[in-house]
């Protein structure tokens, strides 16, 4: 039963938010694990990857490219040669 609010129009419910399918869930924790195992740093890894080599220091100017992951939750930053 719908009662009606004290505008007069019927109270509305949180907003539906559609339910991922299991494939979906799939593929954002393998694009998560990729990016925790290769490119998160680690401060019990002095700031490395697991799978990747801390790269050594440059004195130079750098360019540094950013890539989104998951429509933007997450940042991926690379540096340029």
């Amino acid at each position: 039963m719908v009662t009606p609010a004290v505008s007069g129009r019927p109270a509305r419910g949180p907003p539906r938010i559609p339910k991922p399918s299991a494939r979906h869930l799939r593929r954002v924790l393998a694009i998560y694990e990729t990016h925790f195992n290769e490119h998160r740093p680690h401060r019990s890894l002095g700031q490395a990857a697991p799978l990747r080599a801390l790269p050594d220091a440059v004195e130079d100017d750098i360019k540094v490219i950013r890539r989104d992951r998951l429509g933007g939750l997450i940042h991926e930053y690379v540096q340029v040669a």
